[in-house]
């Protein structure tokens, strides 16, 4: 694991975008180069047997992680983007075509099927799930305006990478030349006017 560099800028990371966006991987990639902790969503939400927590619990853990000092914070959650934002110095969007995602999620489905992968809960194993792909195929249509309305109003610094080869360019230049040398490389979020949250 790198060692932290006082000097940077970014102790509070939100790693964002659908499923089978890459989200786990870019948060492991970051974690190799900062040091930062991190928090996958997924793993803190869900319990043993695929059961959703109570939805003040799951609020409290939420404000929890998010008062932390240091953390990258893994995950969509499209009801704990405040929280998360408000208190995060760099956003990173993956915002991939649904039929990236897609097949990612059916790629990550063969390849883990009946077993717990490492950024989910112990007890919740590979399944398929239809209302799951429902999700992921409506990612765009459905649950991409509430993120783009959530970055508008962030005022957070974000990098946004729209496809497999922005995210591949982003982590090879994290690993080569590091985290802030990745972020000025990499495309920012365009200002909110004028922004259509439809914008492939």
């Amino acid at each position: 694991m790198a060692m932290r560099d006082r000097d940077q800028p970014f102790r509070r990371i939100a790693v964002l975008g659908s499923s089978g966006a890459g989200k786990s991987t870019l948060a492991v990639a970051l974690r190799a180069d900062t040091g930062l902790p991190v928090v996958h969503l997924d793993k803190e939400y869900w319990q043993p047997g695929w059961t959703e927590p109570d939805r003040d619990a799951w609020n409290a853990r939420i404000a929890g992680l998010a008062a932390a000092p240091e953390w990258i914070i893994d995950g969509q959650y499209g009801s704990s983007l405040h929280a998360r934002l408000t208190r995060a110095d760099l956003a990173i969007f993956l915002d991939l075509p649904t039929s990236v995602c897609l097949w990612r999620v059916g790629r990550r489905i063969a390849g883990s099927y009946g077993r717990v992968r490492p950024d989910m809960a112990a007890g919740c194993p590979e399944k398929v799930d239809l209302e799951f792909l429902h999700f992921v195929a409506t990612f765009r249509r459905l649950q991409r305006p509430k993120v783009v309305a959530a970055l508008d109003g962030s005022g957070v610094r974000t990098v946004w990478l729209r496809s497999p080869r922005a995210q591949a360019g982003f982590i090879m230049t994290l690993r080569e030349s590091g985290l802030a040398a990745a972020v000025d490389a990499a495309p920012g979020w365009p200002q909110p006017s004028g922004f259509s949250s439809t914008t492939m």
